[in-house]
């Protein structure tokens, strides 16, 4: 069994297994035979729910592993259960076995060391990926990764906006806010600290801020509120003229695409450039959906992959990560059809057959070529992201 699991890995792959640490891995496929991996990831958008559901198929039918969704509201959920159980003592058998990850979770567990690591060098596919063109996979919001998390994901920060009414959609966060204006009710964002709603406050954050340096810095809660002054007079002006006044808003990116559909608002947004493809093929938005970006650029970060310092199947993770950064899964997830996230990998480092598999990918009527992307900025440093949702909150949520 050891060896036929060894050779369809070597069939499936042969790309990569060369560059292998081959006596570590087999080491690993092998222990990971018949464990569960409790893979906690967030669970609001069917289309990324049945590609995991694949996901885990695939490497049952493969590699003898199972996978179990946990389907999480926010990151932080998970974070917070393992923090639990490394304060009662617990690190081993811990309940989880993989975080969907990046941004400040990654940060808050790198620093309270509640990851296992690092490990990504192992994987004879990590060493496909792309990490001197796509340099956010080996810092994540300014923090060095040093293999403790492993990418699986590109996303950049996009604007879906539907041209039957739109002719020319704004092309900065300025212009956005004359547009709402000229559009009342026609605009909103989903309610931080949803990632989509925070992301919009660090775009228009990044393009406001009058030091842009400042934010690849730990956040100076001294000067955070004059720093930060223009985004909130830039939200005082704008939501006056937001779905609802302002008053209330979409929890998240499929309840916004859902008003998008509705013809309750003309823009929506998203961290996926071939999102709004993707939708209008299952008929979630309107067929004249198209996507922009703003002319100085937008918010571009990696989607990472962690293992908890205690999880229980650590062998059985890596083998699930390995098959999820395979050329064979990655154009699947890029593929609209069925998700639509860009991928980590360098085509350069394919076969022929492989980088065929992302070539002959049709991208769909609304996506936009990676040159028509533009600029990928920056996320700031993930201190960052708990002073602008704190504050949001205390201004705008709702009863305030």
């Amino acid at each position: 069994m050891r060896l036929l699991i060894l050779i369809l890995f070597i069939n499936i792959y042969p790309a990569s297994f060369a560059n292998a640490k081959s006596e570590t891995w087999e080491r690993i496929v092998t222990k990971s035979q018949g464990q569960t991996v409790y893979w906690n990831a967030w669970g609001g958008d069917e289309r990324i729910n049945s590609y995991i559901n694949w996901a885990g198929a695939e490497v049952k039918k493969n590699y003898g592993v199972s996978v179990k969704h946990v389907k999480l509201l926010d990151t932080s959920e998970a974070v917070s259960r393992v923090l639990a159980e490394k304060a009662a003592g617990r690190s081993s058998e811990g309940s989880i076995d993989l975080i969907w990850i990046n941004g400040e979770n990654f940060a808050a567990m790198k620093k309270n060391k509640l990851l296992f690591g690092p490990w990504t060098s192992d994987l004879p596919n990590y060493h496909l990926v792309d990490t001197i063109g796509k340099k956010t996979t080996t810092i994540d919001f300014t923090i060095p990764v040093e293999g403790l998390e492993a990418p699986w994901g590109m996303a950049q920060f996009v604007f879906m906006y539907d041209s039957k009414f739109i002719s020319s959609p704004p092309m900065s966060i300025k212009k956005l806010l004359a547009w709402a204006k000229n559009n009342k009710g026609r605009f909103t964002y989903p309610q931080p600290p949803n990632f989509l709603g925070t992301t919009f406050l660090k775009q228009a954050l990044i393009e406001l801020i009058v030091d842009k340096k400042l934010l690849q810095r730990e956040v100076d809660y001294k000067s955070f509120h004059k720093v930060t002054q223009p985004l909130w007079s830039y939200l005082d002006n704008l939501h006056p003229f937001l779905w609802r006044s302002g008053k209330i808003f979409p929890q998240n990116g499929p309840a916004q695409n859902r008003l998008l559909d509705d013809n309750e608002i003309d823009i929506s947004l998203s961290f996926e450039p071939s999102e709004a493809s993707s939708l209008i093929s299952t008929g979630a938005i309107p067929n004249s959906v198209r996507t922009f970006v703003l002319s100085k650029g937008t918010v571009g970060n990696t989607s990472f992959l962690a293992i908890p310092f205690n999880a229980k199947s650590k062998e059985g993770a890596q083998v699930l990560v390995n098959f999820l950064m395979s050329p064979y899964a990655q154009a699947r997830k890029q593929n609209p059809l069925y998700w639509g996230n860009g991928t980590v990998l360098d085509m350069n480092k394919l076969k022929l057959k492989e980088r065929d598999y992302f070539t002959s990918l049709s991208l769909g009527v609304a996506t936009l070529s990676p040159e028509s992307l533009g600029n990928a900025l920056l996320e700031p440093h993930p201190s960052w992201v708990n002073a602008i949702e704190k504050t949001w909150s205390k201004r705008y949520a709702i009863g305030k």
